[in-house]
């Protein structure tokens, strides 16, 4: 017998981009990661821009844009495939000894091995696509805002956007300004 599954609706992206607004723990949960590169990791809200505030030294500007590209981005059938694709660059191209078992990646902590496949993700679709699909799940599911997801869910769609960040900051794409004083 075939398992029911809950319908997939596409929900349009002002819904997905105000999934992140306004949030308490979105800022400390992907911004405070990088807080070896910047230590001004704090976010606040701008109601009249509705987006977080654009600050010298901090990563505030690469959530906005990290929101956007997932705002826009496809709803995958499933989000688990684009998080595979990762593992699996990281399996062919660093051969690190990982493997799935039971539906889990094992041999390496998972938001390091989605960091490491990401490094060849070519605009970051791969992560922005999983990022969209966890959202959309959320929505489907009554969960409208970020604050309100269950922990472990938070934690991941928080470790693919860090990781987003991360990488812009990286390969030089990053719209960070420097702080006035350095």
């Amino acid at each position: 017998m075939k398992k029911a599954t809950k319908a997939k609706n596409v929900h349009p992206p002002n819904i997905l981009k105000r999934f992140f607004a306004r949030s308490d723990y979105l800022d400390r949960m992907v911004l405070r990661p990088l807080s070896h590169i910047t230590t001004s990791w704090e976010a606040s809200w701008d109601h009249d821009e509705a987006q977080y505030e654009l600050e010298p030294g901090s990563f505030a500007g690469d959530l906005n844009e990290v929101v956007r590209q997932i705002a826009c981005s496809p709803r995958p059938a499933r989000y688990h495939d684009n998080e595979d694709a990762l593992a699996q660059r990281v399996i062919a191209e660093l051969r690190w000894p990982i493997q799935r078992r039971a539906g889990r990646w094992e041999g390496a902590d998972y938001q390091m091995i989605l960091e490491q496949g990401a490094f060849c993700d070519i605009g970051q679709r791969e992560l922005a696509t999983a990022a969209a699909g966890r959202v959309h799940m959320a929505l489907d599911f009554g969960q409208w805002h970020f604050d309100e997801m269950d922990d472990g869910h938070m934690t991941m769609l928080a470790g693919l956007m860090t990781i987003m960040i991360y990488h812009r900051y990286s390969d030089g794409s990053s719209v960070m300004e420097d702080d006035a004083g350095i």
